[in-house]
């Protein structure tokens, strides 16, 4: 009798064990760029899908990318998503936009309009089709607003980008040990490029100091110092950024130091020489790579979407 029973409770509870379990699965957004850079991308989105389920979406706030990003994670049976922004920093309009884009903040920033007005590659991390650019028209002519959050039959919600993790930390100070000699005698700065709005700015370097601290209590160089060189800004703010980043190297070559430059970019390609132009003439040595590739970056992911 008892066995019986037993068979009964186990078939009534099959159909329930048959059900497949929760998936979430993971946006990788990041700006797109040149080959390398979009091939370490989806290099490192080819090792995070070996778990779950991974697309990424190039572009700068693109609709587009994203709408085709979470189209193909539904089609793969996820029951929700975590877009993480695969950025330097969370400070951004470009971050700002693509959270409404992704229906989680009410307001649009009036930088969206902007963004959905340029133009990217795009790349994928699947067999997909390419994704169109922003303002392709629709199969009946009518042109799309790229303005207009995706839609998702799941939920979607979205991490923090890379801002103060100690995962970043220490890339980066592995990044200043790989090119120093004798620590004691030379000091590192760490260069971003920081965001255009003097709000966001004063956020990026409250979150580079905690940075800096996390390698000042790793090391033994004599300073670590720490700025943003605004790019995108107005010429009077570039300049002034130009003018301290020269002062700093000056400072510390006249001190006896030899001078570590340490760019927290997630990948080089256009801005570190940026960077060397406005050292021109003076002695420093540049760390040879940025924080990717870096197995560690597909380890502060795993991190952010099991928060």
């Amino acid at each position: 009798m008892l066995s019986r029973v037993f068979i009964l409770l186990l078939f009534a509870a099959a159909p329930a064990l048959a059900q497949p379990a929760p998936s979430e699965g993971i946006v990788l957004m990041a700006h797109g760029g040149a080959a390398d850079w979009n091939e370490r991308v989806n290099a490192l989105a080819a090792t995070l899908n070996q778990t779950q389920p991974v697309e990424v979406a190039f572009g700068m706030a693109s609709r587009p990318s994203l709408q085709s990003a979470v189209d193909r994670l539904v089609a793969r049976g996820v029951t929700s998503i975590v877009a993480v922004p695969l950025f330097v920093s969370s400070h951004s309009s470009v971050v700002t936009s693509t959270a409404y884009l992704l229906g989680l903040r009410a307001d649009m920033p009036p930088d969206l309009k902007i963004f959905a007005k340029m133009n990217h590659g795009h790349g994928a991390a699947s067999a997909a089709p390419a994704v169109g650019h922003e303002g392709h028209a629709m199969p009946d002519g009518a042109p799309v607003d790229n303005t207009r959050p995706v839609v998702s039959p799941v939920p979607v919600r979205m991490t923090d980008a890379l801002n103060r993790h100690s995962l970043v930390g220490a890339i980066l100070t592995d990044r200043a040990r790989e090119i120093s000699k004798l620590p004691e005698m030379e000091a590192v700065i760490v260069v971003a490029h920081g965001p255009v709005p003097d709000d966001d700015n004063r956020r990026w370097l409250a979150d580079m100091k905690v940075l800096v601290d996390q390698m000042d209590a790793a090391t033994t160089f004599a300073a670590i110092d720490y700025l943003t060189v605004r790019d995108d800004a107005p010429k009077q703010i570039r300049d002034a950024a130009t003018a301290e980043l020269r002062s700093l190297v000056a400072t510390h070559e006249n001190a006896g130091r030899r001078v570590l430059i340490v760019p927290l970019l997630l990948s080089y390609g256009g801005i570190e020489k940026g960077i060397r132009q406005r050292l021109d003439g003076l002695n420093y040595v540049m760390a040879p790579l940025a924080l990717m590739p870096d197995p560690r970056i597909a380890e502060w992911v795993r991190l952010s979407v099991t928060r």
